[in-house]
């Protein structure tokens, strides 16, 4: 009996590594580089996730040059489909080409899951090919901004942006919904022309205007005020003017501690070994030293990173039985995982023409973390998808500012309370 039961346990022990070697992969498809401030996050994300699971994960890059090499994109993607252990594909983020290798490797190998990370190719083009889609959110949070900005005691929101950036569909749908979120909440919306930094003004002097207009906007319309920008480059300069002059900011049009707060508070993040934990507690620290603790805020976490982390471990447990494909709730776990104490949730992809609603294709948000205060839970806010519809009706095209164009390249030498204008059109 000893005898059998130690023989027993010996062919266990040799069956565990067949096991292992047989055990299914997720493969993550990455950028060689990319030219954008998160180009990194993915490739650590792989490393992560790479240092958790060993040979269970596939690693793939795509060429930066993608749209110069798109039969080595879409081969690099479809050729995974040879690997039989191989149960999901993930390509983070989803370049041109992408949607071609999501429908060879369909044709081979239904069994795969295909994911495809802030996808590059038309929202329709890559919907077809891939079970699942995730983006930045830009729907709910035309909705929690505005909420979160109440739970700050604002009074008034100020929209940043320019006729471009109010010339593509999504960015002017989410100002749509901020607008009736403001009405909602009993927040005054201010519509604020900027210069556009792609124009002759250039970066330099779009920030130039930002940081003499700051002041002005503060004393019309006092420190109860929280501005949001859609451009980038506004950030450094906006959140140095609002540190010193007053105001509040929630969050970045790409919300993350690393956008905007190093070059405003001069954080020294030079070596770090995780720079957005760095920059959260050294901002932290720094606002609360110059008194504004509890009036600006970010996400915690990098996206790019806790998303791709979140959806290969999902991948995972829907390869292993453990999770279900389809189930959303499961994803937002997997993806709060790799982000203690933060809440995530999701909206479905909104199409901006027809108002129709993708249940595959989800736009996910973190909860928004306010120096010195901690979350505000907006993850956990119901939005009343009324809104949307009300949005859709109010357009997505049509000028907003009575001003000169400010990205015309000319430097404005408007007012503060030029090319602005509240619902009231004043």
């Amino acid at each position: 009996m000893k005898k059998a039961c130690i023989l027993s346990v010996f062919l266990l022990a040799l069956s565990l590594p067949a096991f292992a070697a047989t055990a299914s992969r997720v493969a993550l498809v990455t950028l060689e580089s990319d030219y954008w401030v998160y180009s990194e996050d993915y490739p650590q994300a792989v490393d992560d996730m790479v240092a958790l699971h060993g040979d269970r994960i596939v690693r793939r890059t795509l060429p930066a040059n993608y749209m110069e090499q798109q039969e080595k994109v879409i081969t690099t993607i479809a050729d995974l489909a040879k690997d039989r252990l191989i149960k999901a594909i993930i390509v983070a983020p989803a370049v041109p080409g992408t949607a071609e290798a999501f429908r060879r490797v369909r044709a081979a190998r239904p069994d795969i899951m295909l994911v495809a990370c802030e996808p590059h190719e038309d929202p329709p083009v890559i919907q077809f090919s891939a079970d699942l889609s995730v983006s930045l959110d830009w729907v709910a949070r035309g909705y929690t901004i505005p909420w979160a900005a109440r739970q700050l005691g604002a009074k008034t929101f100020l929209h940043l942006s320019f006729p471009r950036h109010m010339s593509y569909e999504t960015l002017r749908l989410r100002r749509n919904v901020m607008e009736l979120a403001c009405e909602r909440l009993g927040i005054a919306f201010v519509d604020i022309q900027v210069p556009d930094p792609t124009s002759d003004v250039g970066v330099a002097g779009t920030q130039q205007y930002v940081i003499e207009q700051v002041p002005q906007w503060i004393r019309k319309y006092g420190k109860d005020t929280v501005f949001f920008s859609t451009s980038d480059p506004v950030l450094e300069p906006l959140i140095q003017g609002l540190v010193k002059h007053g105001g509040m900011f929630l969050e970045a049009d790409w919300p993350s501690p690393v956008m905007g707060y190093p070059g405003a508070l001069g954080l020294d993040l030079y070596g770090s070994g995780d720079p957005y934990r760095d920059a959260l507690a050294k901002a932290e620290k720094a606002l609360i030293a110059q008194g504004a603790s509890g009036r600006l805020g970010t996400w915690a976490y990098s996206f790019t990173r806790a998303s791709l982390s979140g959806l290969c471990q999902y991948a995972l447990a829907v390869a292993d039985g453990t999770a279900r494909q389809g189930d959303h709730a499961a994803l937002l776990a997997a993806c709060a995982k790799f982000t203690p104490g933060c809440g995530w949730n999701y909206a479905e992809y909104l199409d901006p023409t027809s108002g129709d609603t993708v249940g595959k294709h989800l736009l996910l948000y973190m909860d928004t973390y306010v120096f010195g205060r901690g979350y505000l839970a907006v993850t956990k806010q119901k939005v009343d998808p009324s809104i949307y519809r009300e949005a859709l009706a109010m357009g997505l095209s049509g000028s907003l500012y009575e001003a000169p164009d400010a990205g015309s390249g000319a430097t404005p030498s408007y007012g503060a309370g030029d090319g602005e204008r509240d619902k009231n059109g004043n």
